[in-house]
């Protein structure tokens, strides 16, 4: 089955409705961004999540300490850089993490062989957001990328697209914030429910 994560989670009851739909995991963005949450009220939200579900924490080009620190204090089970960040500074995290590679052309695959990862998340580049952009990228450069790990699909997917792009790509894990939302931080729960029941749709189908 597809693994399906929700981030840009700023509120208990969009994490609540993520996860009764049937999200895998859910993403709580730490830098500077429309959907940025706070250690203190993420960490309100984590302590009271059912168990079985993976917090992730979102992170751009931030010291290695400061990731640590809000790490434990909030509960994450991993973190997910969307960055800068080079193969040593990656290597200083002791927890588990997701490395995102914002995709311009069939180039930027190379630079993931750089950090000898199983696992790594895929977005769309643009020049002046780390995340969150609302754009897709084109799913074919994703394809040479899948000989190097599994693959979190991210960047502009919604439900209109979502099954076009599992078809695509196949990949590991799909990654939606912008294409859940109202507006930036605040979440549609209709959209979320549609979303997540396309992909399930799809797993079904084809498994």
């Amino acid at each position: 089955m597809t693994r399906i994560k929700i981030c840009g989670i700023t509120s208990l009851d969009d994490a609540l409705t993520s996860i009764e739909f049937g999200a895998d995991a859910l993403g709580f963005v730490f830098a500077d961004s429309p959907r940025q949450i706070d250690p203190e009220t993420a960490h309100k939200i984590i302590r009271v999540l059912p168990p079985f579900i993976d917090t992730v924490g979102v992170f751009v080009d931030e010291k290695v300490d400061v990731i640590q620190q809000t790490a434990n204090h909030c509960g994450l089970h991993s973190v997910q850089l969307h960055g800068n960040e080079s193969p040593s500074y990656v290597q200083k995290l002791s927890l588990p993490l997701i490395k995102a590679f914002r995709i311009r052309d069939i180039s930027d695959v190379e630079d993931i062989k750089r950090f000898e990862l199983t696992h790594f998340l895929l977005d769309t580049y643009d020049e002046h957001k780390s995340g969150g952009t609302g754009k897709s990228f084109d799913w074919e450069i994703a394809l040479p990328a899948k000989a190097l790990g599994e693959i979190i699909l991210s960047g502009g997917l919604n439900s209109s697209n979502i099954t076009d792009a599992l078809e695509s790509v196949k990949p590991y894990a799909v990654d939606v914030s912008s294409g859940v939302e109202k507006s930036p931080g605040i979440k549609d729960h209709r959209k979320i429910e549609e979303f997540i029941r396309k992909v399930r749709t799809w797993d079904n189908r084809t498994n």
